[in-house]
């Protein structure tokens, strides 16, 4: 059977974990992998405290030494491990890691929200160590090279979900989402 492929970008606390979140309750057996995942479990051999920016920096290291594809060569790999169903792709930042999903059959997910209402969300969230930033640092990495393609590549969605709005019009945008992908919800 082949895979369905579901890519999502978003910008830092748009809420593509929150849309992975919806995703499952749809679908219990689909198969998340986020592009960040090795550069995560690199630094965990390291360090105790993730941040964003040792994040982007060691993902600028890895593209400068192997490629700019490198992190999708990387999920690619981990694909071709499993055995159909529906593929999540979250974190799509990189023009290589969307033309992977447009290699493997995938539509495009980008979900938007303003920078006020990100910063808000991920000061909430306390996932990684900087993410109790002042506004202005917040913007700072969001400009980082690690973050600059993901408007441009937003703009090559399939579908686009403002999430600035409630989370019943979150969940409403991704139904619409699934039916125009035929995934069944």
């Amino acid at each position: 059977m082949k895979a369905k492929v579901i890519g999502i970008t978003g910008q830092t606390g748009a809420g593509k974990d929150a849309l992975c979140e919806q995703l499952k309750k749809i679908n219990k057996k689909a198969i998340f992998l986020r592009f960040s995942t090795p550069l995560t479990e690199a630094l965990n051999i390291f360090t105790n405290e993730i941040k964003k920016e040792d994040q982007q920096w060691l993902g600028r290291v890895l593209r400068e030494r192997f490629g700019e594809d490198v992190l999708a060569r990387a999920i690619e790999r981990k694909i071709k491990s499993l055995k159909g169903g529906l593929i999540i792709l979250n974190g799509i930042r990189y023009e290589s890691e969307r033309q992977l999903l447009k290699k493997l059959g995938g539509k495009l997910v980008y979900i938007k929200a303003d920078a006020k209402t990100r910063w808000q969300r991920v000061r909430g969230r306390k996932e990684k160590k900087d993410d109790n930033s002042s506004f202005e640092k917040f913007l700072e990495m969001d400009s980082a090279s690690t973050e600059r393609s993901i408007l441009e590549i937003g703009q090559k969605a399939d579908f686009i979900i403002d999430n600035n709005g409630s989370f019943a019009e979150l969940k409403d945008q991704l139904k619409s989402a699934m039916k125009c992908f035929k995934v069944k919800c």
